[in-house]
């Protein structure tokens, strides 16, 4: 986020240069930054191993490939919002091929504004995909919190002889007088006993 506006870095994918400075330029307003530029689906792939991207548009057909490989790949391995622009007449096929991976689809010719709606789309599912993302990371990290608590009070009971509240009061006891989380307790008597 920079001065309160989300921002997106983006991937043109194009096999013409002068359609990626097209499509770069369409993108207006500050929300879409940085913008890179790949000429070819190996390229692409190249650069998603060194950079990660929030928007990834391919502006189909690409020299090496169509188009429909690279954007499922990118949906495979990372969570980018992909942006498939085809000719008119490939729309229907191409569309009902790519959407069941995840992937939005325009048909060229494209106007400004609806490029643009669409792009603002895909940053609005981008949007919402990082808040479940980081809702579903503290999940995880609360489930293996709550894993290792676990298995130090089951240590504690069969080598301690403790109950298992015992045990819980143990933890949360030395988590308060130690100013620490019953996770590095918990992890303290892991380390101890195995």
């Amino acid at each position: 986020m920079k001065n309160g506006i989300t921002q997106f870095s983006v991937l043109i994918v194009s096999g013409a240069q002068r359609d990626a400075a097209y499509i770069a330029d369409m993108l207006m307003g500050g929300a879409f930054r940085p913008v890179s530029s790949a000429q070819s689906g190996g390229e692409a792939r190249r650069l998603f191993l060194q950079n990660s991207y929030d928007l990834v548009i391919i502006n189909t057909p690409l020299p090496d490939e169509f188009g429909y490989a690279l954007a499922e790949h990118i949906t495979e391995q990372s969570a980018a919002g992909v942006l498939l622009i085809v000719k008119s007449e490939l729309f229907e096929e191409a569309s009902a091929r790519a959407e069941a991976c995840g992937v939005l689809t325009l048909r060229r010719p494209v106007s400004r504004p609806l490029f643009y709606q669409a792009v603002r789309m895909l940053a609005a599912v981008q949007n919402r995909w990082r808040r479940m993302d980081g809702e579903n990371r503290k999940l995880r990290e609360k489930m293996e919190e709550v894993r290792i608590v676990a298995r130090a009070k089951c240590i504690l009971v069969e080598y301690l002889r403790m109950s298992e509240q015992q045990a819980h009061r143990y933890i949360e006891k030395q988590a308060m007088d130690m100013r620490t989380s019953k996770r590095n307790i918990a992890e303290n008597i892991l380390k101890t006993y195995n």
